[in-house]
């Protein structure tokens, strides 16, 4: 199976899956006491945070996905001030954040990246997420990191029952530890939280990661939300055992049943750069998943490496797209 058609196969897997979510999005009364409660859809909202121009346009992607799957909740854009100057300014930062904004409905944030150290790992940068805990204009704030992709949306978390936090267990690490990934965090703004956690991040040294503080704080007790549909990594494709992420289910892996069911694909493929960075094709051949002997026609079966590969040829011919469509537009309409 050639990546051209795996990629045509997850694509309308995505689409069919994102409208049958929606189909059937859970109704307030699974989730609260009160069945007749309606929802208030503009009490919640998606956030991204964007501190480069790659990562803006890892943004507007996760847009396009909630908007063209029907997503509910707002959606808002915290990027650095200087990105936008003003509405006749030309950069490419300037153009994608007007795209968001006009195109998928984009509530735009400037604000001050928060750095620490020398700013210099990518990493460093992240704590702007943790911002979240001071948009008390919501209810709830889903945070999701961007150097992923969305395959259906996730609504329902907003109707969760109250918790200040709740994220998925980091299922890849030894579950003995109990460790939260900070990739998707379901946030209820609070001064009082924000405020806490600003304050550890300023005495926090400067090699200490968000996901770090955010399990110092909430380790104990954040609500857990299942990383089955909602998490998966990339990296799953190509690991032998699948235990950590099947659980003790007695369920055998299949790569094609787990992926129409995922709701958030997270690129996650080390030494291999994530997918907008170029990689050399022999990086690629050292880290794509083995291809594996089957008895019964006799030939190496490379269907699940064909999957993989075909997830990163989606993830760029969906980049030029949707960001290259963004800059043209304008520069056609000047």
């Amino acid at each position: 199976m050639s990546p051209r058609i795996v990629r045509a196969f997850f694509m309308v897997v995505s689409a069919l899956l994102g409208f049958a979510t929606l189909l059937q999005l859970p109704s307030p009364s699974t989730f609260h006491n009160d069945p007749s409660q309606q929802v208030d859809w503009s009490r919640f909202a998606y956030t991204q945070y964007a501190t480069d121009r790659s990562y803006l346009c890892n943004s507007l992607m996760i847009f396009e996905s909630l908007h063209r799957l029907g997503s509910k909740a707002d959606r808002v854009l915290v990027y650095p001030s200087r990105f936008l100057m003003s509405e006749t300014d030309r950069s490419p930062e300037a153009r994608l954040l007007r795209y968001a904004r006009d195109q998928y409905a984009v509530k735009l944030k400037p604000t001050e990246v928060i750095l620490k150290g020398g700013g210099g790992a990518p990493w460093s940068k992240s704590y702007t997420k943790l911002l979240a805990f001071n948009h008390t204009e919501y209810d709830r704030i889903l945070n999701l990191d961007s150097d992923a992709t969305l395959l259906q949306t996730m609504d329902e978390l907003f109707l969760l029952p109250p918790a200040p936090v709740a994220m998925p267990l980091a299922y890849w690490l030894d579950p003995k530890d109990r460790v939260f990934t900070s990739g998707l965090m379901l946030i209820q703004p609070s001064p009082a939280e924000f405020s806490r956690v600003m304050d550890e991040i300023n005495d926090t040294p400067s090699d200490v990661y968000d996901m770090e503080i955010m399990n110092k704080f909430y380790g104990d007790s954040a609500l857990v939300v299942p990383h089955r549909p909602y998490l998966l990594l990339t990296g799953e494709f190509r690991s032998q055992n699948h235990q950590a992420y099947l659980g003790d289910t007695g369920e055998s892996w299949d790569a094609e049943k787990i992926l129409e069911t995922t709701k958030y694909l997270h690129f996650s493929d080390w030494p291999l750069p994530k997918p907008w960075v170029p990689a050399t094709q022999h990086v690629i051949e050292q880290t794509q998943p083995a291809c594996e002997f089957d008895p019964a026609t006799g030939q190496q079966d490379c269907h699940v490496r064909e999957l993989w590969l075909g997830i990163y040829e989606d993830f760029m011919i969906r980049r030029q797209g949707i960001c290259g469509t963004a800059l043209q537009d304008e520069d056609e309409s000047s």
